[in-house]
């Protein structure tokens, strides 16, 4: 019998004790222990690789602020998937510098435009590579917007017409996965009626659905040579300050129909991977973007880190906070440094 007021003399749940009873370095002594309890397991599968493909031979040019990246020519470039499939990294993603750009981006959506021309050259060379394409105009058009302009303006629904095809030219060509980056309203609905329609409903879509207009894209834009004429991306691209909106943005892409969902970039964006993994069963996308390679790799220039434990802490962090893919531009470091254990 227990008095009113009383505490009862037994209890089911677990007794919690401090210190000394409770000593959690115990689990932290060895590497083999470490391992063994560790919560969060990077692995090379997790990774996808971007690659940036030009016209030309023999073509083999280092980006000056991307240290150990390249703009390649196809028969260059198909060594280099070779190595990443050797890795063990499943996919490449592929950016495309086109031979001459235009107002409307033509080469985006061209049959013998150099994207398509790459995938057909990776799905002949290394078939079991997945090829992610990138769907924008950016780098085709003279003003390096993501659409067509007029009056200053990007106009949304006009741009729709050109995503379109160049999603299904890219799936034609053999792409696996077909990843819109312009932040038009309504592109993943009108990606995937139109791949639907044109025979390609297996193929299934990456949306960039949380990108936000980061100052993170600096080296991409030499890369891709894809830096606006004039203005900027912030008409159309999210504002950095803002969360719920991203949200938003995720919940209507999935409304649309995309199979995996992205935030980009992503160190500055944890809270965003996280709440996205959190709210939505679709897996998510982190893309690792150009300045966060960048920084990485200037500081380590300089003797001031450690590049491997950073690049390794920096990708698990991803991971860890709900990113079941990873876009990365240390891809290949990294699975070589994970293979090495």
């Amino acid at each position: 019998m227990t008095l009113l007021g009383s505490r009862p003399t037994t209890s089911t749940s677990p007794r919690v004790t401090g210190f000394p009873a409770s000593r959690l370095r115990r689990l932290r002594g060895t590497e083999a222990m470490r391992q063994m309890v560790r919560e969060t397991r990077l692995e090379a599968d997790d990774f996808i690789y971007p690659l940036f493909v030009t016209h030309g031979q023999d073509v083999r040019q280092e980006i000056s602020s991307m240290p150990g990246n390249y703009q390649f020519s196809i028969d260059q470039l198909l060594a280099e998937v070779e190595e990443t499939a050797k890795l063990a990294i499943p996919a490449v993603l592929l950016f495309g510098l086109p031979a001459s750009k235009d107002e409307v981006g033509s080469e985006a959506y061209a049959q013998d435009g150099i994207v398509q021309q790459a995938v057909r050259a990776i799905k002949a060379a290394v078939p079991q590579m997945l090829v992610v394409t990138d769907v924008c105009l950016c780098e085709y058009t003279s003003h390096g917007h993501c659409g067509i302009i007029e009056g200053g303006t990007v106009l949304n629904d006009p741009t729709l017409e050109l995503l379109v095809k160049t999603a299904i030219s890219h799936a034609e060509a053999g792409a696996d996965i077909i990843a819109p980056s312009d932040m038009m309203d309504g592109r993943i609905g009108a990606i995937r009626r139109g791949l639907d329609e044109s025979g390609f409903s297996q193929v299934p879509i990456m949306a960039y659905s949380a990108k936000y207009a980061s100052s993170f894209y600096g080296p991409f834009r030499e890369a891709a040579e894809s830096a606006p004429q004039f203005g900027d991306r912030r008409g159309y691209q999210m504002d950095p300050a803002n969360g719920r909106e991203a949200m938003r943005e995720i919940a209507l892409d999935v409304e649309e129909g995309a199979d995996i969902v992205m935030v980009k970039p992503a160190l500055s964006y944890l809270d965003i991977i996280r709440r996205a993994r959190d709210e939505f069963a679709l897996p998510i996308a982190a893309y690792n973007v150009s300045g966060e390679y960048s920084l990485v790799k200037a500081a380590a220039k300089m003797g001031w880190v450690d590049e491997q434990r950073m690049t390794l802490e920096i990708l698990t962090s991803i991971k860890r906070a709900g990113a079941d893919i990873i876009i990365t531009y240390h891809a290949k470091d990294a699975a070589r440094w994970l293979r090495e254990g």
